[in-house]
Protein backbone atom coordinates (compact mmCIF):
# COMPACT_ATOMS: atom_id res chain seq x y z
CA UNK A 1 0.00 0.00 0.00
CA UNK A 2 2.88 2.12 0.83
CA UNK A 3 4.36 1.45 -2.65
CA UNK A 4 1.08 2.44 -4.44
CA UNK A 5 1.04 5.78 -2.85
CA UNK A 6 5.05 6.40 -3.26
CA UNK A 7 4.32 5.64 -7.21
CA UNK A 8 1.58 8.57 -6.82
CA UNK A 9 3.97 10.70 -5.44
CA UNK A 10 6.77 9.97 -8.25
CA UNK A 11 4.62 10.32 -11.18
CA UNK A 12 5.63 6.40 -11.93
CA UNK A 13 2.32 6.07 -14.18
CA UNK A 14 3.42 9.49 -16.41
CA UNK A 15 7.16 7.72 -16.54
CA UNK A 16 5.84 4.39 -17.19
CA UNK A 17 3.02 5.23 -19.07
CA UNK A 18 0.31 3.59 -17.14
CA UNK A 19 -3.48 3.79 -16.78
CA UNK A 20 -4.09 2.69 -13.14
CA UNK A 21 -1.91 1.54 -10.38
CA UNK A 22 -3.08 -0.56 -6.94
CA UNK A 23 -1.41 -3.17 -4.91
CA UNK A 24 -2.32 -5.87 -7.54
CA UNK A 25 -0.07 -4.59 -10.12
CA UNK A 26 2.39 -4.64 -7.70
CA UNK A 27 1.57 -8.47 -7.29
CA UNK A 28 1.89 -9.34 -10.76
CA UNK A 29 5.08 -7.66 -11.54
CA UNK A 30 6.40 -9.65 -8.58
CA UNK A 31 4.86 -12.73 -10.33
CA UNK A 32 6.62 -11.39 -13.82
CA UNK A 33 9.75 -10.96 -11.95
CA UNK A 34 9.83 -14.37 -10.73
CA UNK A 35 9.10 -16.16 -13.96
CA UNK A 36 11.73 -14.45 -16.07
CA UNK A 37 14.31 -13.96 -13.09
CA UNK A 38 16.88 -16.10 -15.06
CA UNK A 39 16.27 -14.35 -18.45
CA UNK A 40 17.13 -11.08 -16.72
CA UNK A 41 20.25 -12.03 -14.50
CA UNK A 42 21.42 -13.61 -18.21
CA UNK A 43 20.91 -10.67 -19.82
CA UNK A 44 22.99 -8.61 -16.82
CA UNK A 45 25.74 -10.46 -17.03
CA UNK A 46 26.37 -10.70 -20.29
CA UNK A 47 26.44 -7.35 -20.11
CA UNK A 48 28.86 -7.33 -17.76
CA UNK A 49 30.78 -10.50 -19.41
CA UNK A 50 30.53 -10.19 -22.69
CA UNK A 51 32.28 -13.54 -23.73
CA UNK A 52 29.48 -15.09 -21.71
CA UNK A 53 31.73 -16.31 -19.08
CA UNK A 54 33.89 -15.49 -15.60
CA UNK A 55 36.86 -17.64 -13.91
CA UNK A 56 35.83 -16.84 -10.50
CA UNK A 57 32.30 -16.49 -8.20
CA UNK A 58 31.49 -14.85 -4.56
CA UNK A 59 29.43 -17.04 -2.82
CA UNK A 60 27.72 -15.85 0.99
CA UNK A 61 24.39 -16.56 2.70
CA UNK A 62 22.34 -14.18 5.13
CA UNK A 63 19.04 -14.96 6.45
CA UNK A 64 16.11 -12.09 7.04
CA UNK A 65 13.69 -12.67 9.46
CA UNK A 66 9.86 -12.27 9.31
CA UNK A 67 7.30 -10.07 11.17
CA UNK A 68 4.57 -12.97 10.42
CA UNK A 69 3.91 -16.72 9.97
CA UNK A 70 2.30 -17.03 6.37
CA UNK A 71 5.13 -16.98 4.26
CA UNK A 72 5.78 -19.89 1.67
CA UNK A 73 9.03 -19.86 2.92
CA UNK A 74 9.03 -18.97 6.71
CA UNK A 75 10.75 -20.87 8.87
CA UNK A 76 12.69 -21.30 12.66
CA UNK A 77 16.37 -21.35 11.67
CA UNK A 78 19.33 -19.58 12.53
CA UNK A 79 19.13 -16.29 12.55
CA UNK A 80 22.17 -13.69 11.55
CA UNK A 81 20.06 -10.57 12.68
CA UNK A 82 20.51 -11.93 16.19
CA UNK A 83 16.42 -11.94 16.08
CA UNK A 84 14.89 -14.67 18.53
CA UNK A 85 11.30 -15.65 18.20
CA UNK A 86 10.84 -14.82 14.65
CA UNK A 87 10.35 -16.57 11.56
CA UNK A 88 12.66 -16.42 8.37
CA UNK A 89 13.92 -16.71 4.90
CA UNK A 90 17.26 -17.50 3.48
CA UNK A 91 19.39 -15.78 0.97
CA UNK A 92 21.83 -16.66 -1.29
CA UNK A 93 23.73 -14.33 -3.09
CA UNK A 94 26.68 -14.92 -6.27
CA UNK A 95 28.46 -12.27 -7.10
CA UNK A 96 31.66 -12.22 -9.46
CA UNK A 97 34.93 -11.72 -8.10
CA UNK A 98 34.50 -7.58 -8.59
CA UNK A 99 31.89 -8.15 -5.95
CA UNK A 100 28.88 -7.52 -8.87
CA UNK A 101 26.04 -9.21 -8.08
CA UNK A 102 25.04 -12.15 -10.53
CA UNK A 103 22.58 -14.23 -9.03
CA UNK A 104 20.33 -14.31 -6.04
CA UNK A 105 18.31 -17.04 -4.43
CA UNK A 106 15.59 -17.38 -1.55
CA UNK A 107 15.57 -20.81 0.65
CA UNK A 108 13.21 -22.13 3.37
CA UNK A 109 14.37 -20.61 6.67
CA UNK A 110 15.56 -23.52 8.15
CA UNK A 111 18.08 -24.77 5.24
CA UNK A 112 21.44 -24.89 5.96
CA UNK A 113 24.39 -22.48 4.55
CA UNK A 114 25.84 -25.98 3.03
CA UNK A 115 23.06 -27.09 1.66
CA UNK A 116 22.37 -23.80 -0.66
CA UNK A 117 25.73 -24.68 -2.31
CA UNK A 118 24.26 -27.41 -5.04
CA UNK A 119 21.96 -25.18 -6.58
CA UNK A 120 24.67 -22.64 -7.26
CA UNK A 121 26.76 -24.90 -8.52
CA UNK A 122 24.63 -26.02 -11.23
CA UNK A 123 23.59 -22.19 -11.90
CA UNK A 124 27.39 -21.11 -12.50
CA UNK A 125 27.90 -23.96 -14.86
CA UNK A 126 24.93 -23.88 -16.67
CA UNK A 127 24.07 -20.70 -17.02
CA UNK A 128 27.52 -18.67 -16.41
CA UNK A 129 30.36 -21.53 -16.97
CA UNK A 130 31.84 -22.06 -20.26
CA UNK A 131 35.47 -22.44 -18.82
CA UNK A 132 37.43 -23.54 -15.57
CA UNK A 133 35.39 -21.98 -12.57
CA UNK A 134 36.24 -21.26 -9.21
CA UNK A 135 34.07 -21.10 -6.16
CA UNK A 136 35.00 -19.21 -3.22
CA UNK A 137 33.30 -19.66 0.18
CA UNK A 138 34.05 -19.08 3.95
CA UNK A 139 34.83 -22.10 5.97
CA UNK A 140 31.55 -22.74 6.77
CA UNK A 141 30.06 -23.36 3.41
CA UNK A 142 31.99 -25.25 1.30
CA UNK A 143 33.18 -28.26 3.45
CA UNK A 144 34.40 -31.35 2.56
CA UNK A 145 30.86 -32.17 1.44
CA UNK A 146 30.82 -29.68 -1.01
CA UNK A 147 33.78 -30.32 -2.08
CA UNK A 148 33.32 -34.11 -3.25
CA UNK A 149 30.13 -32.07 -4.91
CA UNK A 150 32.27 -29.98 -6.89
CA UNK A 151 34.23 -32.76 -7.91
CA UNK A 152 31.11 -34.87 -9.02
CA UNK A 153 30.40 -31.88 -11.27
CA UNK A 154 31.48 -32.14 -15.22
CA UNK A 155 33.97 -29.57 -16.23
CA UNK A 156 36.84 -27.86 -14.52
CA UNK A 157 35.73 -26.58 -10.94
CA UNK A 158 38.01 -25.66 -8.11
CA UNK A 159 37.55 -23.67 -4.98
CA UNK A 160 38.93 -21.14 -2.06
CA UNK A 161 37.71 -21.32 1.43
CA UNK A 162 39.21 -21.39 4.89
CA UNK A 163 39.51 -24.14 7.70
CA UNK A 164 38.86 -23.76 11.21
CA UNK A 165 40.62 -23.14 14.04
CA UNK A 166 40.68 -27.23 15.23
CA UNK A 167 41.84 -28.01 11.52
CA UNK A 168 45.02 -25.52 12.15
CA UNK A 169 46.11 -27.11 15.56
CA UNK A 170 45.54 -30.80 13.71
CA UNK A 171 47.71 -29.75 11.19
CA UNK A 172 50.46 -28.11 13.04
CA UNK A 173 50.23 -31.37 15.49
CA UNK A 174 50.91 -33.25 12.23
CA UNK A 175 53.57 -31.08 11.64
CA UNK A 176 52.56 -30.09 8.07
CA UNK A 177 52.32 -26.21 9.58
CA UNK A 178 54.42 -24.36 11.66
CA UNK A 179 53.46 -21.80 13.79
CA UNK A 180 56.35 -19.64 12.88
CA UNK A 181 54.86 -19.71 9.52
CA UNK A 182 51.85 -17.43 10.39
CA UNK A 183 54.28 -14.64 11.30
CA UNK A 184 55.43 -14.11 7.88
CA UNK A 185 53.32 -11.53 5.62
CA UNK A 186 51.89 -14.44 3.39
CA UNK A 187 53.33 -18.00 3.35
CA UNK A 188 52.14 -20.92 2.00
CA UNK A 189 51.87 -24.71 2.63
CA UNK A 190 51.57 -27.63 -0.20
CA UNK A 191 49.99 -31.18 0.77
CA UNK A 192 51.73 -32.84 -2.03
CA UNK A 193 49.77 -36.12 -1.32
CA UNK A 194 46.41 -34.30 -1.25
CA UNK A 195 47.29 -31.57 -3.87
CA UNK A 196 45.85 -29.00 -1.84
CA UNK A 197 47.52 -25.35 -1.09
CA UNK A 198 47.23 -23.69 2.00
CA UNK A 199 48.11 -19.72 2.52
CA UNK A 200 48.88 -18.54 6.00
CA UNK A 201 48.62 -15.28 7.56
CA UNK A 202 48.65 -14.01 11.09
CA UNK A 203 46.34 -10.64 11.22
CA UNK A 204 48.24 -8.35 13.72
CA UNK A 205 44.95 -5.87 14.08
CA UNK A 206 42.55 -9.21 15.07
CA UNK A 207 45.08 -10.90 17.28
CA UNK A 208 45.42 -7.64 19.26
CA UNK A 209 41.27 -7.23 18.94
CA UNK A 210 41.18 -10.88 20.92
CA UNK A 211 43.65 -10.29 23.40
CA UNK A 212 41.98 -7.20 24.44
CA UNK A 213 38.64 -9.18 24.59
CA UNK A 214 40.28 -11.63 26.83
CA UNK A 215 41.61 -9.09 29.30
CA UNK A 216 38.24 -7.15 29.19
CA UNK A 217 36.84 -11.11 30.40
CA UNK A 218 39.36 -11.27 33.16
CA UNK A 219 38.89 -8.06 34.53
CA UNK A 220 35.22 -8.93 34.36
CA UNK A 221 36.15 -12.06 36.74
CA UNK A 222 38.49 -9.90 38.78
CA UNK A 223 35.25 -7.31 39.62
CA UNK A 224 33.38 -10.41 40.50
CA UNK A 225 35.96 -11.64 42.86
CA UNK A 226 36.63 -8.43 44.57
CA UNK A 227 32.51 -8.10 44.74
CA UNK A 228 32.33 -11.74 46.24
CA UNK A 229 35.47 -10.43 48.69
CA UNK A 230 33.66 -7.55 49.88
CA UNK A 231 30.23 -9.88 51.04
CA UNK A 232 32.40 -12.63 52.38
CA UNK A 233 34.19 -9.98 54.86
CA UNK A 234 31.23 -7.78 55.52
CA UNK A 235 28.64 -11.36 56.13
CA UNK A 236 30.81 -13.53 58.33
CA UNK A 237 27.66 -16.30 58.03
CA UNK A 238 28.30 -15.96 54.24
CA UNK A 239 28.99 -19.20 52.65
CA UNK A 240 32.31 -19.54 50.90
CA UNK A 241 31.30 -22.61 47.82
CA UNK A 242 28.49 -19.85 47.08
CA UNK A 243 31.09 -17.18 46.18
CA UNK A 244 33.17 -19.44 44.93
CA UNK A 245 30.68 -21.24 42.82
CA UNK A 246 29.75 -18.00 41.16
CA UNK A 247 33.41 -16.96 40.20
CA UNK A 248 33.63 -20.52 38.61
CA UNK A 249 30.38 -20.52 36.73
CA UNK A 250 31.54 -16.94 35.32
CA UNK A 251 35.32 -18.22 34.24
CA UNK A 252 33.48 -21.14 32.41
CA UNK A 253 30.64 -19.40 30.43
CA UNK A 254 33.23 -16.58 29.74
CA UNK A 255 35.80 -19.82 28.60
CA UNK A 256 38.60 -18.86 30.58
CA UNK A 257 38.79 -21.90 32.34
CA UNK A 258 41.81 -23.24 30.79
CA UNK A 259 44.07 -20.58 31.32
CA UNK A 260 42.60 -18.89 34.72
CA UNK A 261 41.16 -20.49 38.03
CA UNK A 262 39.73 -19.62 41.34
CA UNK A 263 41.46 -20.65 44.64
CA UNK A 264 40.43 -20.02 48.51
CA UNK A 265 42.68 -18.70 51.35
CA UNK A 266 40.28 -19.20 54.72
CA UNK A 267 37.38 -16.91 53.43
CA UNK A 268 38.83 -15.23 50.49
CA UNK A 269 38.90 -15.86 46.92
CA UNK A 270 41.58 -15.65 44.45
CA UNK A 271 42.32 -15.76 40.68
CA UNK A 272 45.13 -18.02 39.73
CA UNK A 273 46.50 -17.83 36.07
CA UNK A 274 48.31 -20.49 34.08
CA UNK A 275 51.40 -18.96 31.98
CA UNK A 276 51.71 -21.84 30.01
CA UNK A 277 47.94 -22.36 29.05
CA UNK A 278 47.82 -18.69 28.06
CA UNK A 279 50.72 -19.05 25.78
CA UNK A 280 48.77 -22.21 24.00
CA UNK A 281 44.87 -20.59 24.51
CA UNK A 282 46.33 -17.24 22.51
CA UNK A 283 49.12 -18.52 20.06
CA UNK A 284 47.05 -18.76 16.81
CA UNK A 285 44.94 -15.54 17.63
CA UNK A 286 44.67 -13.94 14.52
CA UNK A 287 45.58 -16.81 12.62
CA UNK A 288 43.78 -18.11 9.92
CA UNK A 289 44.65 -20.29 6.75
CA UNK A 290 42.71 -20.61 3.71
CA UNK A 291 43.03 -23.77 1.33
CA UNK A 292 42.37 -24.35 -2.17
CA UNK A 293 43.05 -26.69 -5.13
CA UNK A 294 43.81 -24.30 -7.69
CA UNK A 295 47.48 -24.51 -9.49
CA UNK A 296 50.07 -22.40 -8.68
CA UNK A 297 50.48 -21.80 -12.42
CA UNK A 298 46.60 -20.51 -12.29
CA UNK A 299 46.68 -18.01 -8.79
CA UNK A 300 49.44 -17.27 -6.51
CA UNK A 301 48.82 -16.57 -2.77
CA UNK A 302 48.59 -13.31 -3.15
CA UNK A 303 45.79 -14.07 -5.83
CA UNK A 304 43.95 -16.38 -3.75
CA UNK A 305 44.63 -14.58 -0.35
CA UNK A 306 42.45 -11.23 -2.75
CA UNK A 307 39.83 -13.26 -4.10
CA UNK A 308 39.12 -14.51 -0.46
CA UNK A 309 39.06 -11.11 0.97
CA UNK A 310 36.67 -10.73 -1.54
CA UNK A 311 33.88 -12.28 0.50
CA UNK A 312 34.03 -8.89 2.19
CA UNK A 313 32.23 -7.14 -0.47
CA UNK A 314 29.23 -9.55 -0.43
CA UNK A 315 28.75 -9.00 3.00
CA UNK A 316 28.89 -5.58 2.18
CA UNK A 317 25.77 -6.28 -0.45
CA UNK A 318 24.31 -7.41 2.40
CA UNK A 319 24.69 -4.90 4.89
CA UNK A 320 23.14 -2.49 2.57
CA UNK A 321 20.57 -4.38 1.08
CA UNK A 322 19.46 -4.82 5.02
CA UNK A 323 20.42 -1.95 6.71
CA UNK A 324 20.24 0.69 4.19
CA UNK A 325 16.97 2.29 2.30
CA UNK A 326 17.14 -0.63 -0.14
CA UNK A 327 14.75 -2.67 2.93
CA UNK A 328 14.67 -6.31 2.30
CA UNK A 329 12.69 -5.98 5.56
CA UNK A 330 9.76 -5.58 6.00
CA UNK A 331 8.70 -8.34 3.89
CA UNK A 332 4.85 -8.13 3.22
CA UNK A 333 4.14 -11.10 0.46
CA UNK A 334 3.54 -14.46 1.26
CA UNK A 335 3.92 -16.53 -1.93
CA UNK A 336 6.88 -18.32 -2.32
CA UNK A 337 7.33 -16.40 -5.99
CA UNK A 338 6.44 -13.23 -5.01
CA UNK A 339 9.39 -13.49 -1.97
CA UNK A 340 11.70 -14.75 -4.85
CA UNK A 341 10.53 -11.54 -6.73
CA UNK A 342 11.16 -9.24 -3.82
CA UNK A 343 14.39 -9.72 -2.88
CA UNK A 344 15.46 -9.97 -6.52
CA UNK A 345 14.05 -6.27 -6.79
CA UNK A 346 16.14 -5.42 -3.97
CA UNK A 347 19.43 -6.90 -5.64
CA UNK A 348 18.56 -5.24 -8.50
CA UNK A 349 18.22 -2.21 -6.60
CA UNK A 350 21.48 -2.66 -4.85
CA UNK A 351 23.10 -2.72 -8.34
CA UNK A 352 22.05 0.70 -9.20
CA UNK A 353 23.09 1.91 -5.77
CA UNK A 354 26.82 0.37 -6.26
CA UNK A 355 26.68 1.67 -9.94
CA UNK A 356 25.76 5.62 -8.37
CA UNK A 357 28.43 5.25 -5.41
CA UNK A 358 31.33 4.75 -7.99
CA UNK A 359 29.46 7.78 -10.07
CA UNK A 360 29.25 9.78 -7.53
CA UNK A 361 32.39 8.62 -5.66
CA UNK A 362 33.95 12.03 -6.13
CA UNK A 363 31.25 14.26 -4.24
CA UNK A 364 31.20 14.49 -0.85
CA UNK A 365 28.00 12.59 -0.33
CA UNK A 366 26.88 9.35 0.54
CA UNK A 367 24.34 7.67 -2.04
CA UNK A 368 21.35 7.96 0.11
CA UNK A 369 21.85 11.78 0.89
CA UNK A 370 22.12 12.13 -3.47
CA UNK A 371 18.89 10.32 -3.70
CA UNK A 372 17.19 12.58 -1.24
CA UNK A 373 19.10 15.78 -3.08
CA UNK A 374 17.31 14.17 -6.20
CA UNK A 375 14.01 14.00 -4.43
CA UNK A 376 13.44 17.88 -4.23
CA UNK A 377 13.90 18.12 -8.13
CA UNK A 378 9.44 18.68 -8.73
CA UNK A 379 7.81 18.06 -11.71
CA UNK A 380 5.01 21.29 -12.56
CA UNK A 381 1.84 20.44 -14.06
CA UNK A 382 0.66 22.44 -17.22
CA UNK A 383 -1.96 23.56 -19.12
CA UNK A 384 -2.10 25.24 -22.18
CA UNK A 385 -5.07 25.81 -24.07
CA UNK A 386 -5.96 23.37 -26.72
CA UNK A 387 -3.10 21.36 -25.79
CA UNK A 388 -2.61 18.51 -23.19
CA UNK A 389 -1.15 18.67 -20.30
CA UNK A 390 1.94 17.84 -19.73
CA UNK A 391 4.42 17.51 -16.64
CA UNK A 392 6.94 20.21 -17.20
CA UNK A 393 10.89 19.48 -15.74
CA UNK A 394 12.60 22.40 -14.24
CA UNK A 395 15.82 23.56 -14.45
CA UNK A 396 17.64 21.70 -11.91
CA UNK A 397 20.06 23.91 -8.85
CA UNK A 398 23.72 23.44 -8.83
CA UNK A 399 23.43 20.78 -6.84
CA UNK A 400 21.07 18.54 -8.28
CA UNK A 401 22.83 19.34 -12.12
CA UNK A 402 26.09 18.25 -10.71
CA UNK A 403 25.12 15.13 -9.31
CA UNK A 404 23.11 14.43 -12.64
CA UNK A 405 26.78 15.29 -14.58
CA UNK A 406 28.16 12.57 -12.34
CA UNK A 407 25.63 10.00 -13.37
CA UNK A 408 25.62 10.66 -16.89
CA UNK A 409 22.17 11.46 -16.98
CA UNK A 410 20.18 14.14 -19.07
CA UNK A 411 16.80 14.98 -17.94
CA UNK A 412 14.09 15.60 -20.55
CA UNK A 413 12.14 19.40 -20.37
CA UNK A 414 8.73 17.88 -20.85
CA UNK A 415 6.84 14.04 -19.76
CA UNK A 416 3.40 13.43 -21.28
CA UNK A 417 0.68 14.10 -18.71
CA UNK A 418 -1.30 10.45 -18.21
CA UNK A 419 -3.81 11.47 -16.02
CA UNK A 420 -3.81 8.12 -14.55
CA UNK A 421 -5.23 6.87 -11.05
CA UNK A 422 -3.02 5.54 -8.45
CA UNK A 423 -4.90 4.72 -4.93
CA UNK A 424 -4.63 1.38 -3.12
CA UNK A 425 -7.62 -0.75 -2.96
CA UNK A 426 -7.09 -1.14 0.73
CA UNK A 427 -7.38 2.17 2.43
CA UNK A 428 -5.46 2.71 6.07
CA UNK A 429 -8.89 3.92 8.22
CA UNK A 430 -9.89 -0.24 7.09
CA UNK A 431 -6.53 -1.54 8.46
CA UNK A 432 -6.90 0.63 11.73
CA UNK A 433 -8.28 -0.25 15.30
CA UNK A 434 -10.09 2.23 16.51
CA UNK A 435 -9.16 3.19 20.05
Amino acid sequence: MSAVRLAGVHAACDLLGLKSFNEDDLYANLDWLAENQAKIENRLFQKRHPHGKAPLFLYDVTSSYLEGTQNDLAAFGYCRDGKRGKMQIVIGLLCDEDGWPVSVEVFAGNTADTRTLASQIRKTADRFGGGPLTLVGDRGMIKSPQIDLLKEQEGEFHYITAITKPQIESRLASGLFQIGLFDEELAEVIDEEEGLRYVLRRNPLRADEIAATRGDKRRSVEKLVQTQNAYLAEHPRARVKTALRKVEEKIQRLRLCGWLRVSVSPRRLSLEEDPKALAEESKLDGCYCLKTDLPREVATKQRVHERYKSLSQVEWAFRTCKTAHLETRPIYVRKESRTGGHVFVVMLAYMIVAELARCWQALDLTVEEGIQELATLCMTEVTIAGRPRINEVPTPRASIKRLLQAAGIRLPKALPYTGATVSSKKKLPEERKTR
